[in-house]
């Protein structure tokens, strides 16, 4: 035996003790495990069906298109039956029947896409109304990371009403990572909806947000406290935003008591954890701006006369 194979001894010892001492971190048997792969594949798929033709590897026209979305729709549904039977299995009760009822789940889904084509059509006519800098519609399908992530976020929220578990999350949180935009897929989420630059932007589980909103990067719609930890599943802990609010960057709002009136205008880095009547703007007084001289530089005798020349 070479010392290098001690060595590797040793370590496999060592992992096989760790595996030993949290086996809440297993996962060895692999019966029940969702392939994320597969799950980010029909993503693409289903992107490739709401906006058809613009992720199609050929142009769609004549017959082809409707062969290109039967294509789409028996993988997908083949996929998805596979993955959706793999979580069901996590439940602590999981189905009598788990492959049927997958089945079942993946024609109910895919049943409601053709509603969430409506439904983002709408979205995109927002960011293009909303952003001057938008070259057309085409840019924002191709580019905009507030559309990716609200159409992920759109999707992965019809599994969640279906009580899919895991791929929802998954769903949502390779969106997060691609765009910044962290939408739990339980939020609610209306028509007209314009996420502006994105970055930053998180919205919880319990967020309910209505039509013709606006929110730009930064915003957090939170909970006030998580202090209760589990106790507090099922608990609305998210504020609600009504028809045609703006959230400026940075702001956040926490609470699931807090609702933010129809019309309300959140000015830049707002911090609310109470409601907002109608028609109401709220702004942040503007904190004093010092501008630094460059005469000379400044001694701890004269850093407030000489440093700081300008207070605005």
């Amino acid at each position: 035996m070479t010392s290098d194979d001690s060595g590797v001894k040793k370590l496999v010892a060592a992992y096989m003790a760790s595996y030993q001492k949290t086996p809440e971190i297993n996962k060895l048997e692999g019966a029940d495990q969702i392939d994320r792969d597969a799950i980010l594949g029909v993503l693409e798929r289903l992107r490739g069906l709401i906006f058809a033709g613009f992720f199609s590897p050929k142009p769609l026209k004549g017959d082809y298109v409707e062969y290109y979305i039967g294509e789409l729709l028996e993988n997908v549904t083949d996929v998805l039956r596979r993955q959706i039977k793999r979580a069901l299995l996590h439940f602590p009760n999981p189905p009598r029947d788990p492959a049927r009822e997958s089945a079942s789940i993946t024609q109910r889904f895919l049943e409601r896409v053709p509603d969430l084509r409506d439904l983002l059509a709408t979205d995109v006519d927002a960011s293009f109304e909303g952003d001057p800098a938008a070259f057309n519609k085409d840019e924002i399908i191709l580019s905009y990371p507030g559309i990716y992530a609200i159409t992920v976020n759109r999707l992965a929220h019809e599994l969640y009403l279906l009580n899919v578990p895991l791929i929802p999350r998954m769903m949502t949180e390779h969106a997060h990572g691609l765009t910044g935009i962290d939408i739990h897929p339980g939020a609610s989420i209306g028509h007209h909806i314009f996420i502006d630059h994105g970055t930053g932007i998180v919205i919880g589980e319990t967020t309910v947000i209505g039509n013709h909103v606006k929110i730009y990067q930064g915003v957090t719609l939170g909970a006030l406290s998580t202090r209760g930890g589990r106790l507090l599943d099922g608990v609305k802990r998210h504020p609600t935003i009504e028809d045609h609010v703006t959230i400026y960057s940075g702001a956040s709002i926490l609470g699931g008591a807090t609702i933010i009136g129809e019309g309300v205008v959140i000015g830049s880095n707002a911090f609310i954890t109470r409601s907002i009547p109608e028609r109401t703007r709220v702004s942040v007084k503007n904190t004093d701006l010092r501008l630094m001289s460059e005469k000379k530089e400044p001694t701890s005798d004269t850093l407030q006369e000489e440093f700081w020349d300008y207070v605005i």
